[in-house]
């Protein structure tokens, strides 16, 4: 089965945009699912934009993991900087400032399905797999590899992948922190993400960044219960 169109496979745009779009999409009606129906719904977009990236390869030569020192170290301190950030900002004095409010139960299937280990582990593993396989290549295509470049120029692929330029920077960073509940720590690990990609001149280390900051965070909100960052 031919999972992406022949329209988006000719377009080097739409082929960069159409997963993570997929993936936009099918979350936005996770709140409509309800309790249950929000766990089943990740399952199907991971393996379903989990599938599309993978028939994309060939299409997306700068999709390539490269594993790095530099990627390991971003990882590790954007990870750091995420679960603390929210504690400084608090210490402060500015109370939530840097996070959505967003309402419903955060995503905790061991409570969830408290009755049903097997299911509950299920979920988790989803989640984790989503979080370290899926979304790095995903979201660093789309935003560091296609938006940055297409703010700069309509004609992205003629844009060096690893040039600065000071407006496609802040913007997409923000676009990209905006994403995520944890806005103001997601607008910073866009900045580190970006940057990386200038330093190195290839996605690859930004990639495996993002990958070790999800995984890292995966084991953080799993092994201490910290359900929120889900």
């Amino acid at each position: 089965m031919n999972l992406i169109p022949a329209r988006i496979r000719a377009s080097p745009a739409l082929v960069r945009a159409f997963p993570f779009a997929l993936f936009i999409a099918l979350t936005a009606l996770q709140p409509y699912a309800g309790e249950t129906g929000l766990y089943w719904i990740y399952l199907v977009k991971t393996i379903l934009v989990g599938a599309i990236l993978w028939k994309s390869r060939s299409l997306i030569p700068e999709m390539r993991w490269k594993l790095s020192w530099e990627g390991l170290v971003v990882g590790v301190a954007v990870f750091v900087l995420w679960i603390k950030l929210g504690d400084a900002v608090h210490a402060a004095g500015l109370g939530s400032f840097g996070e959505w409010h967003i309402s419903g139960k955060p995503w905790n299937p061991a409570a969830h399905y408290g009755a049903s280990p097997p299911i509950a582990t299920l979920f988790l593993a989803v989640r984790v797999i989503g979080s370290v396989l899926l979304v790095p290549p995903m979201e660093e295509v789309f935003y560091r590899s296609f938006v940055y470049r297409y703010i700069k120029s309509p004609n992205f692929e003629s844009v060096p992948l690893g040039q600065f330029f000071w407006t496609p920077f802040v913007l997409t960073s923000v676009l990209f922190g905006f994403e995520h509940r944890e806005w103001l720590a997601g607008i910073l690990s866009g900045f580190a993400y970006q940057g990386l990609v200038c330093w190195k001149k290839r996605l690859g280390d930004a990639i495996t960044a993002h990958a070790v900051t999800n995984g890292l965070l995966a084991f953080w909100v799993i092994a201490r219960h910290q359900w929120q960052f889900w």
